[in-house]
């Protein structure tokens, strides 16, 4: 199938994406819980069924099942996953539901997303796309880096601490639930040839101190690629055809994990200027890259096996 662009090849879905979207266009402390929309999820899932090849797949079952017996047991569970392009979390979801059987579909019910603002505010039919998964929305940080005023900066910086505050209470709130909270460590999609959007961000490290246990997912394949002509736009994102495997690590224990990057570091971290935060999201990363590697070995022959390469 020719390559074409998100919105070229699914502008037939504009029209019902927008018919049947309702969360809300601006974001303040009211409405930061987003609960998923069924429609626009069918839509989503027809979309990441059209572009997944043969030998789409989860790796691991048995530790996205562990992951769901321990938050069954009362464990706040995070979930820290590669990121590549707009269509991570749509694969995910898909994937646990037709792969992973019934604990499959009880994890894929129990996600939440934590998101940028920009997916509900800067175009409607991204936040259509957005609206079908579940989302506690925050203000990104770097966000405040655009407003050079001091004036509109001051706002903007009380405004995204009301905002925050409010998704720290929703995420605390989702955990009680039993729902597991997703977070993309690096905070951006992975631009090739930009090795800086792959580094994982230093505040993950407080997502840790939050949680009891995680799976680390990385991911191997891309139906939704950014388009270098137009990195910004989702909507000339490329659609391409791909086997996309999705990998989850062991359950790990987050205090552990954290202590035990600390004791490597050795001492005196401070005077050696070591920043044992950055670090601890480092070994994240670290980790991810290794599994990601791995897989993509298989995959590789997979591709060629099929004729795709």
């Amino acid at each position: 199938m020719d390559k074409s662009s998100l919105g070229e090849r699914y502008k037939h879905h504009f029209a019902a994406l927008e018919r049947y979207a309702h969360a809300a266009d601006k974001i303040d402390e009211s409405n930061v819980y987003q609960e998923w929309n069924p429609e626009t999820r069918k839509i989503m899932d027809s979309m990441v069924n059209d572009n997944l090849l043969p030998g789409s797949r989860l790796e691991g079952k048995e530790n996205f099942e562990e992951f769901l017996t321990q938050i069954k047991q009362g464990k706040r569970g995070l979930i820290l996953m590669e990121h590549y392009s707009n269509m991570d979390l749509p694969m995910l979801c898909y994937l646990l539901e037709n792969c992973g059987g019934e604990a499959g579909k009880d994890l894929s019910s129990r996600v939440v997303a934590m998101a940028g603002m920009k997916l509900n505010e800067e175009n409607p039919m991204v936040k259509a796309w957005a609206e079908g998964f579940t989302r506690i929305v925050i203000y990104p940080s770097r966000t405040l880096a655009s407003y050079s005023n001091p004036e509109e900066h001051a706002a903007e910086e009380a405004k995204s601490r009301r905002i925050n505050m409010a998704s720290m209470r929703a995420m605390d709130a989702a955990k009680k639930r039993g729902q597991t909270i997703l977070v993309f460590p690096s905070g951006t999609r992975y631009r090739p040839g930009n090795p800086e959007t792959k580094r994982g961000l230093r505040e993950i490290d407080s997502y840790l101190r939050m949680f009891d246990i995680m799976i680390l997912v990385s991911i191997n394949g891309n139906c939704l690629r950014i388009n270098p002509e137009a990195p910004n736009n989702m909507l000339a994102d490329i659609v391409a055809e791909d086997i996309v495997i999705l990998t989850a690590s062991p359950v790990l224990e987050c205090k552990p994990f954290r202590n035990q990057v600390i004791e490597n570091l050795g001492e005196n971290l401070e005077a050696r200027g070591i920043d044992f935060k950055q670090e601890t999201v480092n070994k994240v990363m670290s980790i991810l890259e290794e599994q990601h590697e791995k897989c993509e070995v298989t995959r590789v022959e997979e591709l060629k096996a099929l004729g795709k390469i």
